[in-house]
């Protein structure tokens, strides 16, 4: 069984806090790949400042082609909208479920709103999830802590952000040392967040 850590974002822009986050899950937490799943909509975010699917999908691919453990994916793209966690696990179960063991990657922060989320309760039933830490406010709910299917991973604490970066950049800002260079070069040559 292939092991799988589920990394779900909007991606826009992917940088290298993403993928500080990703390579460190995949190397010292007993994961043997980490995708990156480019999520449409997501039921929590507003859609307005998303950049087209295929161009964050591209940005990932671009991201990502010198780390053969990390993979991107559009397995939400022709899911039913707005997409939610629990129907993208089922979908990758049909799909892949029979050499693939899936797992979640998420923020410390997410983990605190973990309880809002759609079937919560099953998708602990049936999946791990990988904690990496995050300077946030507030308290993780008591059902979570020291669940059995919970890691807390001692992963490097980003706090880099795709707002900072694409609000930054729009007022004329460096933020290239941000991203990596094939991501900066196809933003820069697609001229967007500008």
């Amino acid at each position: 069984m292939k092991k799988v850590g589920l990394f779900f974002g909007t991606f826009n822009p992917i940088h290298i806090g993403h993928l500080v986050l990703a390579n460190h899950m995949v190397e010292f937490s007993g994961l043997d790949e980490v995708w990156f799943v480019i999520t449409p909509q997501s039921p929590f975010k507003v859609k307005q400042s998303l950049l087209d699917n295929n161009h964050r999908y591209q940005m990932v691919f671009e991201a990502v082609q010198d780390y053969p453990k990390l993979k991107p994916s559009k397995i939400e793209f022709d899911l039913p909208q707005p997409n939610y966690t629990t129907n993208t696990l089922a979908h990758l179960d049909d799909k892949y479920g029979k050499d693939h063991q899936f797992s979640l990657i998420m923020g410390e922060d997410n983990l605190k709103n973990f309880h809002k989320w759609k079937n919560y309760e099953t998708i602990l039933e049936h999946y791990s999830i990988h904690v990496y830490p995050r300077i946030s406010h507030g308290e993780i709910a008591h059902q979570f802590k020291g669940h059995p299917k919970i890691t807390k991973v001692d992963a490097p604490i980003m706090e880099i952000s795709s707002t900072f970066i694409r609000k930054a950049h729009k007022s004329g800002k460096n933020i290239r040392p941000m991203l990596p260079y094939s991501v900066w070069k196809y933003m820069d040559e697609m001229n967007f967040y500008r």
